[in-house]
């Protein structure tokens, strides 16, 4: 049972608090190690019932190298450096449209967030749902880049 009051709350005025002798209630061997020291031992009933996943793996484990995270672009963040990437020669303007291939930029997907203001036709192997109606509505066009396309530009 547990106690209703702590031992230090009951035995206070009394020298060695119900520890036998005042040497017998020092440091951390009186509590089996200090932190989780024993967890894999002598305190192991104490980890299942109150972590019981502490230890072992869990899920599907795989190397970082594999897992992708896309570089990704907002629509109004092209909009706006749309005209200084046709200065500096990283995008082409035909009639009204700008031409912008993101893959140039180091980009891999391409966000719909944000307005746009002039005519895109942005190349780029991902585009979420939402960048291609707003690229269409704005009158532009969103063109999908195979994995062979990226790699053969980039070479």
């Amino acid at each position: 049972m547990i106690r209703k009051t702590r031992k230090i709350r009951k035995m206070r005025g009394h020298r060695t608090m119900g520890y036998g002798s005042h040497k017998k209630h020092r440091g951390g061997g009186s509590r089996g190690g200090r932190g989780m020291a024993g967890g894999h031992k002598h305190k192991w009933s104490w980890i299942i019932k109150n972590i019981p996943n502490h230890f072992g793996k869990h899920g599907f484990q795989r190397p970082l190298e594999l897992i992708k995270v896309p570089m990704a672009v907002n629509l109004s963040q092209l909009d706006q450096i749309a005209e200084i990437l046709v200065q500096q020669g990283l995008a082409q303007k035909e009639n009204d449209e700008i031409i912008v291939d993101i893959t140039v930029l180091n980009l891999t997907k391409v966000l719909g967030s944000g307005k746009i203001t002039k005519p895109l036709v942005v190349k780029a192997p991902e585009f979420s749902k939402l960048a291609i109606e707003k690229l269409e509505k704005g009158g532009g066009k969103a063109i999908v880049l195979g994995e062979s396309n990226v790699s053969s530009e980039k070479a």
